[in-house]
């Protein structure tokens, strides 16, 4: 018998959801305005807890300004697990947040310094 349910390429599409979601500026409740549902209806997406038909990522494309394809960025790596890709990294919040205070630096020399420490601070593992 097959299983039903979420499957990993469910969980990741909703991750991404998570992230282009966040990049755009929408909280769950917006989105689920925007769709028509509930928020707690768009935590179990984003969480992969239930899949997204179709007909719904189509409108979230749509809302979110993305193509339907970005949804699925990261399935090419999904078993290969020494590579994470840029939506693996920005899904944490950290990583997010610490993209948004980046861009609204407008210094250049201030920038090249940040990325130089964090690349020390990463190879000090």
């Amino acid at each position: 018998m097959a299983r039903r349910g979420p499957d990993a390429v469910d969980k990741l599409v909703g991750r991404n959801i998570r992230v282009l979601r966040l990049a755009k500026g929408l909280s769950q409740t917006e989105l689920a305005d925007e769709l028509g549902v509930t928020f707690q209806q768009v935590q179990k997406y984003e969480k992969g807890t239930n899949r997204v038909g179709s007909g719904r990522l189509l409108k979230i494309s749509g809302i979110l300004g993305v193509k339907i394809t970005d949804f699925f960025e990261g399935t090419d790596r999904m078993h290969d697990t020494a590579r994470r890709s840029v939506f693996d990294q920005l899904a944490q919040p950290e990583s997010f947040r610490l993209v948004q205070a980046f861009s609204g630096i407008n210094h250049p020399n201030i920038r090249r310094t940040l990325v130089k420490l964090i690349e020390q601070i990463a190879s000090e593992r």
